[in-house]
């Protein structure tokens, strides 16, 4: 399967997301703050070594989350900033950056966080700036969670570094993935789900398990998960395909080969079940906003912050590099 060039991946088309998130999102007063808390917590715990890159990291994830929670206080929407930040680096650092080649190394690099998050936080000597740093959240975290909140939260880091494993297995092999298993998969490569966990952290709220398995609150956490991963495959694909790059693990890809087409044609599905995903979050979220009071109502908000912040995300200069 050949990959097109970025020049021409650029003019492809995408997603109409006017109708569901139309901008301009609501913004947190704290972005500038955040931006500097997170530069001023890489100075602690060194997760990345290139300065630019830590620049982009820190600019899209503070301009990102204060999207994402406009109205959370400072110490939670830090909180979630950082615990974003962390997950990033660590996919772009032992995820992307080396996973595909040496997937040992990768695992060592997990299971040491897989101690972390298991309850056993004794320094070893093999300890890391990034085990450091998820030692640095978790502590965080316990403080302002509760302890339903944190399992959950911590369940879904486990997801996640599975996934990062999981996708690094299949980089260079995309033709033994699955439609259905991509799909089943991206939201915790994606990491919305943790986001979703934290938001309830952040905000100061909690579902009861009746409400958490409601018809209404399915159905949009799985249309928010959907369009976070969709959005990002479609809109890094120039990214990943420049200078001669391999076919990468995304969307298009599957459905190039899965429904047959092209990549035009691809992109063309791709952008329609994008915008389906967000006429269903929207009509979820104004239903549960309107006819819910509490956490309900709390949880929709919660949604539609991280949908908005997912959209704004995919036009920043990090993709586009």
């Amino acid at each position: 399967m050949s990959h097109t060039r970025s020049s021409d991946a650029r003019t492809l088309p995408m997603p109409d997301l006017g109708g569901s998130f139309p901008g301009p999102f609501a913004t947190s007063p704290h972005a500038n703050a955040i931006e500097q808390q997170t530069a001023d917590w890489l100075r602690t715990f060194p997760l990345l070594r290139s300065p630019s890159e830590q620049k982009i990291l820190c600019n899209i994830t503070a301009q990102g989350v204060a999207r994402l929670l406009p109205t959370a206080d400072r110490d939670g929407i830090f909180l979630c900033a950082d615990l974003f930040l962390w997950l990033t680096a660590f996919d772009d650092t032992h995820g992307e950056a080396e996973g595909a080649r040496d997937t040992t190394r990768l695992v060592h690099h997990i299971s040491q966080c897989v101690h972390l998050l298991n309850g056993y936080d004794e320094p070893t000597e093999e300890d890391s700036a990034y085990t450091d740093a998820l030692r640095d959240l978790l502590g965080r975290l316990q403080k302002r969670a509760t302890p339903t909140q944190y399992l959950r939260l911590t369940t879904h880091l486990r997801d996640n570094l599975f996934g990062i494993l999981w996708e690094a297995h299949h980089l260079d092999r995309p033709d033994q993935v699955t439609l259905s298993n991509y799909c089943a998969m991206r939201p915790h490569t994606v990491f919305v789900r943790t986001v979703m966990a934290t938001a309830e952290v952040a905000l100061r709220y909690e579902l009861t398990d009746d409400q958490r398995a409601s018809a209404a609150v399915r159905e949009l956490e799985k249309a928010v998960a959907n369009l976070a991963g969709w959005i990002n495959d479609l809109a890094s694909y120039a990214k990943e395909t420049d200078r001669g790059g391999p076919t990468p693990l995304s969307l298009p890809t599957l459905l190039i080969r899965h429904r047959e087409c092209d990549l035009e044609g691809a992109f063309r599905l791709a952008s329609r079940m994008c915008e389906d995903q967000a006429s269903t979050a929207r009509l979820r979220i104004t239903e549960l906003a309107v006819n819910s009071k509490g956490p309900l109502a709390d949880h929709a908000r919660a949604m539609e912050g991280i949908a908005a912040s997912y959209v704004w995300h995919v036009g920043h200069a990090r993709y586009k590099r």
